[in-house]
């Protein structure tokens, strides 16, 4: 295949996960967030462990059970705190808060490596912090953050947590192999936050065809699909190239969110997002440099 189509395939999988923000809003109104989370977890173990079961029954030691146990943990614990977060913000400001992960990460390194940031990390967590005042702030300069903002925002730094945790433990392992006892992991994480939590879903909320479309596109296409996209893509577009097209996912996230969800882009929170991408976008291209040196 030409690089073209390789790159059109990470553009897909930014454009769907941005998309996917949208389509999990709407779908909270029925399913509280982290039942939604669990079932999505659920079905993606099931399906991606049925793809790869092969390299699932060849690698599949106490190793792989721990170490993709830690991460199922960690992804399970973001992606409901963000889905908590999502129900009460709207998709754009959820997509760009969550975007802030980028610029956290090497800070979470820090602590657990002892290698310090460098001068491109500082910039890009000095843009960041900028562009969350934008969004944060009024016109009166009073603070305008939400429940959903701020616990987007913890789940962001856990986001950073999982990434520094998969850069660690990735290398010694089956990627697969993980990433299939992290979803069972997540799914686990999430269904137990739920029944503690949360009030199930009605019945009758899955005899709608919109549920299970939603359903649909956040199992099959957003967590499948994308994952093999990114896989195959990454392996055929340079580095930076790769990080600079899946970094629109929040680009994306936004303009689904104005053209479906009605969500009102103020300049000022246009600047603030503006903000946040250049942070990641130069958080991103750093990360790239350094691994080429």
């Amino acid at each position: 295949m030409p690089q073209w189509a390789w790159k059109l395939s990470l553009a897909a999988c930014a454009a769907i996960w941005g998309g996917s923000f949208v389509v999990m809003k709407d779908t909270l109104d029925n399913i509280p967030p982290a039942w939604l989370m669990g079932i999505r977890f659920a079905a993606s173990a099931v399906i991606v462990g049925a793809l790869f079961w092969r390299r699932l029954r060849d690698n599949l030691d106490g190793s792989h059970l721990a170490m993709g146990a830690i991460l199922g943990l960690a992804s399970g614990a973001a992606f409901v705190v963000q889905n908590i977060g999502l129900d009460d913000t709207t998709p754009g400001r959820n997509a760009f808060l969550t975007a802030t992960y980028c610029v956290m990460t090497p800070f979470i390194n820090w602590l657990v490596t002892r290698r310090r940031p460098d001068g491109g990390n500082v910039l890009a967590a000095v843009l960041a912090i900028v562009g969350v005042g934008l969004v944060a702030l009024g016109d009166d300069l009073s603070l305008i953050m939400s429940g959903g903002d701020w616990m987007t925002l913890v789940a962001a730094v856990l986001f950073a947590v999982h990434i520094v945790l998969v850069a660690r433990f990735s290398s010694a392992h089956d990627v697969m192999t993980l990433t299939v006892v992290q979803l069972a992991v997540s799914a686990l994480v999430a269904l137990g936050t739920a029944l503690v939590l949360e009030v199930p879903p009605a019945p009758e909320v899955f005899a709608s065809p919109d549920t299970w479309l939603s359903l649909a596109y956040l199992v099959l296409l957003s967590s499948c699909v994308c994952m093999v996209f990114q896989n195959l893509g990454q392996a055929h577009v340079p580095p930076a190239q790769a990080s600079l097209l899946l970094s629109l996912e929040s680009v994306f996230a936004v303009v689904a969110s104005v053209l479906f969800y009605g969500e009102l882009v103020t300049p000022r929170i246009a600047l603030g997002f503006g903000t946040i991408f250049v942070a990641v976008l130069v958080s991103e291209l750093g990360v790239r440099r350094r691994a080429r040196g």
